[in-house]
């Protein structure tokens, strides 16, 4: 019986061919709307936006908490990478799944122009830039991306234990924004169900026979 191994099971994958353009074509698509959101933020932070009265912020003073919450989200992102390296079928998912609720939250931004928070505090992780360019980006605030990522980590992982640290840190994190005052309890509240919509649309598209048909 052949070993498991990390080589074994990508060799395993890659040898089928609607797999293989499977993570060839949704990497190329994800990374290209990834690296157009320094323009797009940089585009919506020009423009005036309506300041929300929240009184879940009001009754919280708001404190930086950047370290635990960097830490929170790159934890959970070597945690996924750890799983999708033995099951690539979670890489493919979570890429997939990513391009819509990027482009979702494009839509939704767009369409709802809010001001920052009152006390927000920037959170300060220097790897964000990749994305968001060096300029400082507030205005990207319905819904939150922060916990749209950590919960399609948490839909994406197979493991109980694993699934048990993705909603914990989900939770974890969704309290420590608003600590931080960097969404209104509102972009918090609609990001889980967002996601899993853009999830299971994904799941069902990737499921399709249509697809096995198309990439092979």
């Amino acid at each position: 019986m052949p070993t498991t191994t990390v080589k074994n099971v990508w060799k395993e994958t890659w040898r089928l061919t609607y797999k293989r353009r499977l993570i060839i074509i949704g990497t190329i698509i994800m990374l290209s709307v990834v690296f157009t959101m320094p323009l797009f933020f940089g585009h919506i932070e020009k423009r005036p936006g309506t300041l929300i009265n929240d009184p879940v912020l009001a009754a919280v003073p708001p404190h930086n908490v950047s370290v635990l919450i960097f830490a929170i989200i790159w934890g959970m992102v070597l945690l996924t990478l750890s799983r999708a390296l033995y099951k690539p079928s979670i890489y493919i998912i979570y890429c997939w799944a990513l391009i819509p609720i990027t482009i979702t939250r494009f839509i939704t931004i767009s369409i709802v122009p809010l001001a920052p928070p009152v006390g927000l505090i920037p959170l300060a992780d220097p790897l964000t830039g990749i994305f968001y360019g060096q300029a400082l980006i507030t205005k990207d605030l319905f819904f939150s991306g922060h916990i749209a990522t950590l919960t399609l980590m948490f839909l994406c992982l197979e493991r109980r234990n694993d699934k048990i640290i993705g909603f914990l840190a989900t939770i974890i994190v969704a309290g420590l924004l608003v600590v931080q005052h960097i969404h209104y309890s509102i972009d918090i509240l609609a990001s889980p169900g967002i996601t899993y919509i853009c999830y299971r649309l994904t799941r069902k598209f990737l499921d399709k026979d249509l697809v096995i048909n198309v990439l092979t």
